[in-house]
């Protein structure tokens, strides 16, 4: 394949795929999604040789568990040449951009999984990029199935979301609509049914919705959850869900080495500093990946890696050799909860260098001895999170942030603390909160 008759039937967007490469101002964005967020050693090397061949070599882990290459030059055929030919690319070229699965990084290996949602969400994907009316979706219309695994993110608000539990014996999953896991479930389906609710609920939506309602939270402006869960019912046979709430696991299970499904075995978790892996990082991981685990790596909507299948007597020496390439292992390490968007140097919104700016406040929570999760955004669009962290810096200026901490009463990136902040005042200003006893 190349990239004129696949390029023909894209549509127009602002969102990078594979096969849709946008400009930025460092040069061009090609998003790679990946199955469930995961890729084996062999694919992960020749993301590493595109990026190193035909780009600046930086790549990046987002938040939805995909890779990206950034500062792409001329050679934009021949980049997704590469990736194609390494089975990185979509069925069809018009299903790259309805790809929008999230699944736990601990799918199928997770001790806490109530089932292995990989052959539903094989399923899901195929009908995705299969069904043609499909393609009509929004490049951001997302979906996440939820198997009851401790490693899962349930802050990412989706526009379809299931989770499953156990009722009286029986495995079913519980659906919400443009939000998250941990909210009031609109209803609940069988395990078996779990296809053809998405189907349906994606079929329903694209009857009713107007063109300009794009995602599931503009439709129920208008039409109410209960008018499309008695619509729902019209296709797929659902119950109420009676006193179940999802709660969730642990908050650094990312990091570090921890025990799987099966005995003997573990993860291993460790985060790119910022979310950027360079080319010799990542075949250093693929390579340990062939040498201790099972040859695949899986990324997660932490913007970090693991390594499963490793076996338990190996852990500390692949924690090592991930150190030694440059990546954080350790929850302790301020660079291990820092996020930052691109920042000005690659992007035009952005009103400072939010990754060099995370860079420095890193060094200065570091010498405090602090640790908090912050989120460096460079305008208010919020690309790298797509959750509210505990501690947001809005860039206003070069150098300068507005500091807000999260507050479940307040919309957004919660309540406003302070005002055009230096760095050096945000790491003063939060270690004398850390060491305030309101706070303690």
């Amino acid at each position: 394949m190349n990239e004129r008759p696949l390029s023909a039937a894209l549509r127009p967007s602002a969102c990078p795929g594979l096969l849709r490469i946008v400009p930025a101002l460092d040069g061009g964005i090609c998003r790679i999604k990946l199955n469930g967020g995961s890729i084996n050693s062999i694919q992960a090397e020749a993301v590493a040789s595109a990026a190193e061949r035909y780009a600046s070599g930086a790549i990046e882990a987002t938040n939805r568990a995909n890779l990206q290459i950034r500062g792409i030059g001329n050679e934009r055929a021949a980049l997704i040449d590469s990736l194609l030919a390494a089975d990185l690319g979509p069925r069809t070229a018009a299903g790259d951009d309805v790809r929008n699965l999230m699944l736990s990084p601990g799918a199928g290996i997770d001790p806490r999984m109530l089932f292995d949602t990989r052959p539903l969400a094989g399923q899901i994907l195929a009908t995705l990029q299969s069904h043609e009316a499909f393609h009509d979706l929004s490049a951001k219309f997302a979906v996440q199935l939820d198997g009851g695994e401790d490693l899962t993110m349930l802050e990412h608000p989706h526009d379809l979301w299931l989770s499953a539990f156990d009722q009286d014996g029986e495995q079913r999953l519980a659906f919400g609509l443009a939000g998250c896991p941990t909210d009031s479930p609109a209803g609940s389906v069988a395990l078996a049914d779990g296809h053809a609710l998405v189907v349906a609920v994606l079929e329903l939506f694209l009857e009713l919705a107007r063109p300009e309602q794009t995602r599931m939270r503009h439709l129920l402006a208008d039409c109410s959850v209960e008018a499309v869960r008695l619509r729902l019912a019209e296709r797929v046979p659902l119950q109420a869900v009676v006193g179940w709430q999802r709660l969730s696991g642990g908050s650094d299970l990312h990091m570090g080495a921890h025990p799987q499904a099966e005995s003997g075995v573990v993860y291993v978790g460790a985060v790119p500093p910022l979310g950027r892996l360079d080319p010799a990082m990542l075949r250093g991981v693929a390579r340990l990946a062939r040498e201790f685990g099972d040859g695949r790596l899986r990324f997660t909507p932490w913007q970090s890696l693991l390594l499963p299948n490793v076996l338990a007597e190996n852990a500390t020496e692949v924690i090592r050799k991930l150190q030694c390439l440059g990546l954080h292992c350790e929850a302790d390490q301020p660079l291990s909860r820092l996020i930052a968007c691109t920042g000005s140097n690659g992007c035009g919104k952005s009103l400072a260098e939010t990754k060099g700016d995370a860079l420095q406040l890193a060094a200065l929570l570091q010498r405090h001895g602090q640790t908090p999760s912050v989120h460096l955004s460079g305008c208010a669009r919020s690309c790298a999170a797509a959750h509210t962290a505990p501690v947001t810096l809005l860039a206003v200026a070069p150098g300068h942030y507005d500091l807000y901490f999260r507050d479940a009463e307040q919309p957004g990136f919660g309540a406003l603390h302070a005002r055009n902040l230096t760095i050096e005042a945000v790491a003063t200003l939060l270690d004398a909160r850390s060491r305030s006893p309101i706070d303690a």
